[in-house]
């Protein structure tokens, strides 16, 4: 008897221990669930807006801001912040005084960021007007990522963001972007390539992050 009240004892503690990391396991895997279905209800809402089926990876989060300190950085700003792909692994990474701002079209896109990040500093508006909202913050960024799906993107709206890019910019600061392979000697994606080459000094590419879908690889650019 008193052996079998202790094997039982055991069992609870073990249960006790392991219900945190499964109750964080469940949590992630109910966040990553949700992410994708929102990521394909705004698809399937505005496909041109969007321009893929599913988030972008942590892979190739983590290479857009490879190198950044963003620990020390005063201002970082995310362009087509969407589901948050970009946004969970810049917010484990800025210091104290770090200023970020989030900025999605999509209201829905706009809600879930500031429901799954409380905090988060969001503006649902187009990211042609960044340096209006960084003037609130009287600042200028020291890193942009964005997320935006520039292939689909009019010319002429192009033009007007990667404007307010530039004039957000710190002199030292990096912006970084990025691409899907399949699609890079596409006559729009060459077009983008000279476009930023036209307005940074120095334009350089990552090796292809393959755990993406599809397969991309990032632009660095700085030298305003």
């Amino acid at each position: 008897m008193n052996d079998s009240l202790a094997v039982r004892k055991r069992a609870r503690a073990v249960h006790r221990r392991n219900r945190p990391q499964q109750t964080s396991f469940l949590r992630a895997l109910e966040l990553d669930v949700v992410e994708h279905l929102e990521f394909l209800q705004a698809f399937i809402r505005e496909p041109a807006s969007v321009g893929a089926l599913s988030p972008s990876s942590r892979a190739l989060a983590l290479a857009m801001i490879e190198g950044f300190d963003l620990k020390n950085a005063g201002s970082i700003v995310e362009l087509g912040a969407g589901t948050g792909a970009f946004t969970g692994p810049i917010l484990e990474r800025i210091g104290r005084n770090t200023t970020f701002l989030a900025m999605e079209l999509d209201r829905i896109h706009a809600r879930g960021l500031k429901r799954r990040f409380p905090g988060l500093t969001v503006y649902n508006d187009s990211a042609e007007r960044m340096l209006e909202y960084l003037a609130l913050h009287r600042k200028k960024a020291d890193y942009i990522v964005s997320g935006l799906p520039w292939a689909n993107i009019p010319p002429d709206i192009q033009d007007r963001i990667m404007e307010a890019v530039v004039g957000s910019l710190a002199d030292d600061g990096i912006f970084t972007t990025f691409a899907y392979l399949h699609a890079r000697w596409l006559p729009k994606a060459r077009q983008f390539r000279r476009a930023l080459e036209q307005r940074f000094a120095h334009v350089e590419t990552s090796p292809v992050i393959w755990r993406n879908l599809p397969p991309a690889f990032v632009y660095r650019c700085s030298g305003i």
